[in-house]
C-alpha cells in the first residue's frame, strides 16, 4: 500500500537556499552544483536598474525553471522494451536473476517504462553514457540488490552484445576469489573505448565486518555499526559517482548465519536501543552518510547517492513461512505514484541536509509486484518463493536510468 504524506515548508526558511544542478553538457565533465541565496529586496532594486549580472540572471531562470520529480509518476507500456535481453547478456547477467532462461511464461513486465509526472526522462543509451563517465568510475556497496542494479547497468551499457574491449580490473579494488569461496566480494569491470570503470563491492550492512580472530575458520566477526566499509575508506578517491544500499539483512536470522556481532566504539554493543534491528540498521545508515558527507570536500569529483529500499511483496507469510508473490502480469500500468516523500523514511532521514542525494525508487518498485522471480527461482528450496529480487531486465533497469538522468 501506498501512503501519502503532506509535506509542510517553512517559506521564511525555505525560500533563501536554492540548489541548481547544471548541465555537463552546457558547464563541463565535471558534475557541477550551483548555489544561489537570493535576497528579495536587493534582488528587486538590481533588476529595476537593470545591473543584475548575467551569470546570476541566469541562476535565476533557472531557479524558476521545473525540476522533474523522477519519483512521481506511472508505469507505460512501451514496444521498444527491454533494453537487452537475458538470454544476450550472458556475460554480466546472473543465470539466477535472468528469468527468460527460466520457466516464466509471461514478459508483458519487461514492456513497461517509467514516465515521470510533467516531464520527461532523458533515455538511457549506452553511447551516451560511456561518454557522459568518461575516465570516471561508477560504485555500487551494498547488498544483493545493488549487485542487481550493477549487473543490469553492464547489460544496459552494452544493449545485448558481449564486448571484448571490457578488462577485468577487479585485483586494482581487492577482489579477488577468497580460498573457499563461492564468489569475490565484488567485481570491477573497465571499458577501454572511454576509461570508465563500473564496479560492485558487496557490503550489505553498509558497515566495517572485522574478524575476532583471523587463524579460526570459524570466527566471529564485529559488525561495527559506527565505521563505514573499510572498502570506501581505501577506495574513495578513486570513485566519482557512488550508489550506496541496504536494508533486507538486518535481521537476526542473518545475523546469526553470519555470525556477526554489533560493535559500538569498537566494543560489544551494551546499548538496548541499538540493539534493535531497526534501530541498528538505522542507526548505521545515519553513521556511514554522515562519514560520507564528510568526506565530499575532500573529494570534489564525487557524486553520492543513497538509494532508498527495494520493497518485498510477499503475500501470506514471509520467504520461510510459505509467503508467495504469484502474480505474473502488471496492474499498474498507467496508476500515477504521485505521494509527497519517500517511502522510505530512514533513507530520507540519513541524507538530509548532508552532500549525499537520495536515489528515491521505493514507491515505483512498489507496485510492480509482477516482477519478481516469484516461483521460477533456480536456487530456492521447494515452496520458497522469492518475491524481494527481481527478473532482469525490469525494474532495476529503471533505477539505472533514474541515476543516468541525475548525473
Amino acid at each position: 500500500m501506498l501512503t501519502q504524506r503532506k509535506v509542510i515548508h517553512n517559506e521564511d526558511e525555505d525560500h533563501l537556499d536554492k540548489t541548481l544542478s547544471i548541465d555537463t553538457a552546457k558547464s563541463s565533465s565535471d558534475f557541477e552544483t550551483i548555489q544561489i541565496q537570493k535576497k528579495d529586496e536587493a534582488f528587486s532594486l538590481a533588476w529595476e536598474i537593470d545591473c543584475v549580472p548575467a551569470s546570476y540572471l541566469l541562476s535565476y531562470y533557472l531557479i524558476l525553471a521545473p525540476v522533474c520529480n523522477n519519483a512521481k509518476g506511472k508505469w507505460v507500456v512501451d514496444d521498444r522494451r527491454p533494453l537487452y535481453s537475458g538470454f544476450g547478456c550472458k556475460q554480466w547477467l546472473a543465470p539466477m536473476w535472468a528469468c527468460s532462461l527460466m520457466q516464466r511464461q509471461d514478459f508483458a513486465f519487461e514492456k513497461l517504462r517509467w514516465q515521470p509526472k510533467g516531464c520527461e526522462m532523458e533515455e538511457f543509451e549506452g553511447p551516451k553514457f560511456l561518454k557522459r563517465m568518461q575516465d570516471k568510475t561508477l560504485a555500487f556497496v551494498g547488498d544483493s540488490l545493488g549487485r542487481q542494479q550493477f549487473q543490469s547497468l553492464m547489460c544496459m551499457i552494452t544493449a545485448r552484445k558481449d564486448r571484448s574491449d571490457v578488462l577485468d580490473v577487479g585485483n586494482e579494488y581487492g577482489l579477488i576469489l577468497p580460498p573457499g569461496s563461492i564468489r569475490p566480494n565484488g567485481w570491477a569491470y573497465r571499458f577501454l573505448s572511454t576509461n570508465i570503470t563500473v564496479l560492485y563491492y558487496w557490503s550489505s550492512g553498509l558497515c566495517e565486518l572485522e574478524p575476532l580472530d583471523v587463524k579460526d575458520p570459524q570466527t566471529e566477526y564485529a559488525m561495527h555499526l559506527d565505521r563505514p566499509p573499510s572498502f570506501l575508506r581505501q577506495f574513495l578517491h578513486k570513485i566519482d559517482v557512488l550508489v550506496l544500499n541496504t536494508g533486507h539483512h538486518w535481521n537476526r536470522g542473518k545475523l546469526r548465519a553470519n555470525r556477526w556481532v554489533m560493535y559500538v566504539g569498537g566494543a560489544p554493543n551494551t546499548s538496548k536501543k541499538i540493539a534493535n534491528m531497526g534501530r541498528a540498521k538505522n542507526f548505521t545508515i545515519h553513521n556511514t552518510v554522515k562519514w560520507l558527507d564528510s568526506q565530499v570536500p575532500k573529494h570534489p569529483h564525487l557524486k553520492a547517492f543513497y538509494r532508498s529500499i527495494s520493497p518485498r511483496h510477499f503475500v501470506n507469510g514471509d520467504w520461510n513461512t510459505g509467503g508467495s508473490c504469484n502474480n505474473t502480469k502488471p496492474m499498474s500500468i498507467g496508476k500515477e505514484v504521485l505521494q509527497e516523500g519517500s517511502s522510505d523514511h530512514a533513507a530520507v532521514s540519513a541524507v538530509r541536509w548532508t552532500g549525499v542525494k537520495l536515489l528515491d525508487i521505493t514507491a515505483l518498485s512498489q507496485v510492480r509486484d509482477e516482477g519478481h522471480i516469484s516461483r521460477i527461482c533456480i536456487t530456492s528450496s521447494p515452496g520458497v518463493q522469492d518475491c524481494l529480487h527481481w527478473c532482469l531486465p525490469g525494474v532495476p533497469d529503471t533505477w539505472n536510468e533514474i541515476l543516468f538522468a541525475q548525473i
